[in-house]
């Protein structure tokens, strides 16, 4: 799956600051770790309600990077999970952003490297 980043409320946001703009993208890379932890524990737990709070919050950090596909995923997920529905798919959604994550921080780490 091509991941295409949408990087105009994070340049909007840092107002041309190429530096805070590398150190959101730092942010973000530190997060990702922590979210899928905190996903898995969750789904270990069947604690739905923490599955669909860990993914609004990770929706919010992948929106400021603008990662298109994954926030429509994280907002089925967030959905899905407060009415705890479709859950034997939860494993499912939390390797998808494994797997569009590490090709969001690729395309990330370029882009910083051209700040």
């Amino acid at each position: 799956m091509e991941i295409n980043l949408d990087l105009s409320y994070l340049e909007n946001m840092a107002a041309g600051d190429n530096n805070l703009i590398k150190e959101m993208i730092e942010i973000f890379k530190e997060q990702v770790p922590e979210f899928v932890c905190e996903m898995n524990k969750a789904i270990s737990n069947n604690d739905s309600k923490a599955l669909a709070s860990i993914a609004h919050k990770a929706k919010s950090s992948v929106a400021i990077m603008g990662i298109i596909s994954l926030i429509e995923d994280l907002k089925v997920l967030e959905n899905i999970a407060a009415n705890n529905e479709r859950t034997d798919e939860y494993p499912e959604f939390v390797n998808r952003f494994i797997l569009n994550s590490k090709e969001a921080i690729i395309k990330l780490n370029e882009v910083s490297s051209k700040l």
